[in-house]
C-alpha cells in the first residue's frame, strides 16, 4: 500500500462532486456505530453476509459513473460485488448516524441515492436519541418508524427497553438503549 492510499481523506463522490468528510464526526457517532456493528455483526455470524462500519465505499452506479458513498454501517450479502475497498451490489442494509457535516445529506441526497439503488431498510440514526427507519415499497421509502429515545424511568415515553430488529434479518434485534448504550 501506498503512502498516498494511506493517507487517503475519508470522502464520498456524488454525481461526480468528491464531498469532504472531514472532520472525523465526535464519539457519540463512534459509540453508536460501534453498538450497531456489534449487534448485526454477532447476528450474521453464521450467515454468508457481512456488516462494515465506515470501511467500505458503496459504488451504487458501477456501469455508468465511479461515484461511491461511504456508509457508516452496510450489510451486503452478495459477495461477488466485493471488489478491494468497495461493493456494487445492493446492500441489504445500510445505517447513516448523523453529524453535523452530513447530516444534511444523509437526509435526503444519500437516501435517496439508497432509495433509487434498492437498498430495502436504510436507518437514520442521531446522537441526540432519534431512529428514523425507512422501508422499501414500490420503490419508495417508507417511513415505518420514528423514536426519540426517552431515558428517564420516571417519564411516562420512557422507552429505553423498546425492542428494535432488521426487517431482512428480523432475528437481529435490540433495544433504544443498547443502540445509545455509552452515550450517557
Amino acid at each position: 500500500m501506498g503512502l498516498a492510499e494511506f493517507e487517503r481523506k475519508k470522502d464520498e463522490k456524488i454525481n461526480g462532486v468528491v464531498y469532504d468528510m472531514s472532520p472525523t464526526p465526535g464519539f457519540k457517532h463512534g459509540i453508536i456505530n460501534s453498538n450497531l456493528h456489534r449487534i448485526i455483526g454477532n447476528g450474521l455470524k453464521d450467515s454468508l453476509c457481512l456488516v462494515f462500519m465506515e470501511n467500505l465505499d458503496f459504488k451504487y452506479n458501477p456501469s455508468i459513473s465511479d461515484d461511491y458513498l461511504c456508509p457508516d454501517i452496510m450489510v451486503v450479502c452478495d459477495r461477488k460485488h466485493l471488489k478491494g475497498s468497495f461493493y456494487s451490489g445492493i446492500p441489504k442494509f445500510i445505517a447513516e448516524t448523523l453529524s453535523p457535516s452530513t447530516a444534511k445529506r444523509d437526509k435526503t441526497i444519500k437516501k435517496d441515492i439508497y432509495e433509487q439503488s434498492g437498498v430495502e431498510e436504510y436507518w437514520i440514526v442521531s446522537p441526540q436519541g432519534s431512529v428514523e427507519i425507512y422501508y422499501l415499497e414500490n420503490k419508495r421509502y417508507v417511513l415505518e418508524h420514528s423514536y426519540m429515545l426517552q431515558a428517564d424511568k420516571e417519564d411516562e415515553d420512557y422507552n429505553v427497553e423498546q425492542a428494535v430488529a432488521l426487517k431482512t434479518f428480523p432475528h437481529i434485534k435490540m433495544t433504544l438503549g443498547e443502540i445509545f448504550k455509552g452515550l450517557e
